[in-house]
């Protein structure tokens, strides 16, 4: 019996394995293609603007920060296996001179991912981050002088981030055995090179593509003209500041959401009063 389960299993390795890789190259291929027509959206923050190439269109539309719009979407679902829960976020503008709304959307993890990818943009943007280790970076894996995105100087930092917890003793022998063993599992160095490979070869394809009038926007300004946020947007921070400095571990969610309801709240009585 042990015997037919063994050969069982063999013939189920045999045909899915295969099977899996091809979806799992299929579904990276599909991705990676996309980058040859889809022109990503960039945020300048010297000009307090964000640049949409929508789908369809050859030409950027270049819209002021302050009036693009984001949302979280969330999604349940029964099924046999019990209630599953999708989530996305969402940016978009709505553009007057033809009276149309654009929106980007794209799934993330969970409702934290969602809230934590538009704070990620909004800290860029409203509070000169320049990094994602400015934000967080609890495993001190970004170097001062490192890429944004993760790679091969992750593999490095995240080596000597162990073996300086192993001097200082936070960490045994079967620790770094087991990093070491993990590593050498996952065929050490090769998946970084490959992030590398990926994230240069999608570079190449944006640098190709970009419009000209879209490489001119990018170009740095001198201090003098860098675009002010509007007094309004100054009071929301104020208010957002005043919320945190009272409930110091009260999500973002929750205190962004709080600010909205002060603004209009203000915004009525101004309207009652006038």
């Amino acid at each position: 019996m042990a015997t037919g389960v063994l050969e069982a299993g063999l013939k189920i390795s045999l045909i899915g394995t295969p099977a899996l890789l091809a979806l799992t190259l299929g579904v990276w291929l599909h991705n990676h293609l996309q980058h040859k027509t889809v022109i990503t959206t960039r945020f300048n923050r010297q000009r307090r603007e964000v640049c949409f190439v929508p789908e369809g269109h050859t030409e950027p539309i270049f819209v002021p920060w302050e009036q693009v719009s984001a949302w979280v979407i969330e999604a349940r679902g029964v099924t046999q296996y019990g209630v599953q829960s999708q989530f996305a976020m969402g940016v978009g503008f709505h553009h007057a001179p033809v009276g149309r709304d654009y929106t980007l959307e794209f799934a993330t993890g969970g409702l934290g991912m969602a809230v934590g990818n538009w704070e990620a943009i909004r800290a860029y943007m409203d509070h000169e981050i320049h990094s994602l280790k400015d934000i967080q970076d609890p495993f001190d894996l970004q170097g001062p002088n490192d890429p944004p995105h993760e790679g091969l100087h992750t593999f490095y930092n995240a080596r000597e981030r162990m073996r300086r917890r192993y001097r200082e003793g936070d960490v045994g022998k079967w620790y770094v055995l087991g990093w070491y063993f993990y590593h050498l599992y996952t065929l050490w160095t090769l998946p970084f090179h490959l992030t590398e490979w990926d994230i240069g070869r999608v570079k190449r394809m944006h640098q190709r593509n970009v419009p000209d009038a879209m490489r001119a926007w990018s170009e740095p300004l001198p201090p003098e003209q860098w675009a002010k946020p509007s007094a309004e947007l100054v009071r929301q921070r104020e208010l957002l500041e005043n919320l945190r400095h009272r409930n110091p571990q009260g999500s973002i969610f929750s205190l962004m959401a709080e600010v909205g309801r002060v603004v209009q709240t203000e915004e009525k009585h101004y309207a009652v009063e006038h």
